[in-house]
């Protein structure tokens, strides 16, 4: 009983350590990993796992382990930061495999990236036809960045010659689960007798309103609990 007690803290601990060092340590460990992100997943996540249940080895061990390391990782962040050379080291460089509309091969092989890897990879960015390619790079994260020739791009309301606003409003949360958003009607000045008036006016009740927010173009858009929607397309079992 006494080693099942022993797990369940070990466990716990763990959790909120790692939910720690992950604010500590930023959104990029949880985006595309580069070298240095790869690198520090499988090593939190091995010294996190031996903490929950390998309790031959003391806990102040794990805990030490856990802190040196993440005291490491945040003072790479921050060297990185300053210095592109540690950057290049840390995170590596992305990689130009086509130019002008040429593979450049030997920069593939050094990446050690089969031509059906590499043509994959093309394909999940819509681009079969390796001739609409003016330039595609190899991110450090491993993520594919295409420019492609200026008569395959798409067509712009610019190109078009058809006018649009200067810019649009950024999205609004005001409602979420049927609670009111404090903080973000505070930040855009607005009030919530002034969104329950805009529900009155649409012939609801606050209660009937699941989600709402202000759009891009200024316009409130509430979602209700009660879709009426007689003939779903999919519901999920």
């Amino acid at each position: 009983m006494i080693g099942t007690v022993e797990v369940i803290i070990r466990t716990l601990t763990a959790f909120v350590l790692l939910i720690c060092i992950t604010h500590l340590l930023g959104k990029q460990t949880i985006s595309k990993m580069t070298y240095h992100d790869y690198i520090t997943s499988i090593t939190l996540g091995s010294i996190a796992g031996n903490l929950t249940f390998n309790t031959s080895i003391h806990f102040r061990n794990y805990i030490t382990a856990l802190i040196i390391f993440s005291l490491f990782l945040f003072l790479a962040t921050l060297v990185s930061l300053k210095n592109k050379k540690a950057r290049a080291i840390f995170n590596g460089e992305p990689t130009v495999v086509i130019q002008d509309g040429k593979i450049l091969e030997k920069n593939i092989e050094k990446l050690k990236v089969t031509m059906d890897s590499f043509n994959q990879a093309l394909r999940r960015r819509d681009i079969f036809d390796i001739d609409e390619v003016e330039f595609a790079i190899f991110e450090p994260d491993g993520h594919l960045s295409i420019l492609k020739k200026p008569i395959y791009r798409f067509v712009t309301r610019e190109d078009l010659g058809i006018s649009s606003p200067s810019q649009s409003d950024f999205p609004i949360e005001i409602i979420m689960d049927g609670q009111f958003i404090y903080k973000n009607l505070t930040q855009n000045h607005l009030t919530k007798e002034g969104i329950v008036t805009e529900i009155e006016q649409r012939g609801l009740n606050l209660s009937d309103v699941s989600y709402c927010v202000r759009g891009t173009n200024g316009q409130l858009y509430f979602d209700l609990y009660k879709d009426q929607i007689n003939s779903p397309v999919d519901i999920e079992s």
